[in-house]
């Protein structure tokens, strides 16, 4: 398994994990921004996180039947882990707002799902997938994510997180920004501003 500092270091060097003063799409001020598309567009590297990740996968869950990534960021990363472990994947995407399965996806009753994104922050799109899960009257066996940056006040899972990495993002609202960030240029970042 690689270590927390190896993984670090991929993660800078990839930009996936960038340092400075960014607004993120909630409006809230942080002195660390992850993109893990980043990551993903090396995949040698990505493939190192994500063998590392589906270890730690094997270790808590015996049993997978299917595993559903949350598009867009969940789908590379949801591949990658299925094709590790060897297992069906496939994933939802928004139509009107809603997470849907389509492309002829389906899950069957009684299966046992694994969600797999490739950050998890507030877990918003992970208890959506759930809810298809759940529809569809199968059963929910965890999270797993290459990064888990929630923080218990915003987190809406309550089972455990499986992740590679376990990072620290401190968020601050607009008039509670500390001093020392105050003084760093302002970065917009997040997929929501690309053009």
């Amino acid at each position: 398994m690689l270590s927390p500092k190896k993984s670090l270091d991929i993660l800078k060097r990839t930009n996936a994990l960038l340092e400075g003063h960014f607004v993120l799409s909630s409006g809230l001020h942080s002195p660390k921004y992850i993109q893990c598309a980043k990551l993903l567009s090396f995949p040698n590297k990505a493939e190192m996180i994500c063998k590392s990740l589906a270890k730690k996968i094997k270790k808590n869950y015996k049993k997978i039947d299917l595993i559903l990534a949350p598009a867009v960021g969940g789908i590379i990363v949801g591949y990658e882990i299925g094709k590790i472990l060897n297992k069906e994947t496939i994933f939802c995407e928004r139509v009107k707002g809603k997470f849907e399965l389509r492309r002829g996806f389906s899950i069957k009753k009684g299966s046992k799902v694994l969600i797999v994104e490739d950050v998890i922050t507030t877990g918003k799109s992970s208890m959506e997938c759930v809810k298809l899960i759940k529809k569809a009257k199968a059963l929910t066996i965890g999270f797993a994510s290459i990064i888990d940056r929630s923080s218990k006040r915003s987190l809406k899972i309550k089972k455990k997180i499986i992740s590679h990495l376990k990072i620290d993002v401190p968020t601050y609202e607009p008039n509670k920004i500390p001093e020392k960030l105050r003084l760093i240029p302002i970065t917009t970042p997040g997929s929501r501003y690309i053009k």
